[in-house]
């Protein structure tokens, strides 16, 4: 072998040497990396048997003449979404803060940002019982759609009404 040959050979091993130092450097970097990032997953067991319960059991149930049938009866629909039962606001702060905020503290949907006055500017113009009715009974317009009651059904007139005047409020001439 001649010495540029041997030369080569000992560069070419010196980078390929450097190389996989470098992947098993990753490597351990990774996992160290995981090992601190990755939450663990324990369930126990009768948190897995519940889980497990709750998957398999019947879609629907019968009613059978002459028993008690009265863990059947259907349960009357409540607001999409609502899931656990939320608490009914007291004011129009309350309302703003748990309903109207979601689209309106964002702009979301083409909600006019609530303390915006140039989108609130023309709405305002139509005069506050347009903004009551729109509120409490919805809205579709070119800019979106306003559900009726913020899609809470549960909250009375008068607290809705309350949130409309809160947002006016909120409004920076």
């Amino acid at each position: 072998m001649s010495k540029q040959d041997t030369h080569f050979v000992n560069t070419f091993s010196m980078v390929i040497g450097l190389l996989v130092l470098v992947a098993i450097g990753i490597i351990v970097l990774a996992r160290v990396v995981a090992g601190h990032t990755q939450e663990t997953d324990v369930i126990e067991q009768r948190d897995f048997a519940r889980s497990v319960a709750s998957r398999i059991e019947p879609l629907s149930q019968e009613a059978i003449a002459g028993q008690d049938n009265t863990a059947l009866a259907i349960k009357p629909d409540s607001p999409a979404g609502a899931g656990a039962a939320l608490p009914i606001p007291k004011d129009g702060a309350e309302v703003y803060a748990q309903v109207c905020s979601s689209c309106h503290g964002l702009g979301l949907v083409g909600a006019p940002k609530a303390g915006d006055a140039a989108a609130w500017g023309p709405r305002l113009a139509k005069g506050k019982n347009v903004l009551y009715d729109h509120a409490l009974h919805g809205f579709t317009g070119s800019a979106g759609t306003m559900p009726a009651k913020g899609n809470r059904p549960d909250i009375p007139d008068a607290i809705i009404e309350a949130g409309v005047d809160q947002m006016m409020s909120m409004v920076k001439h």
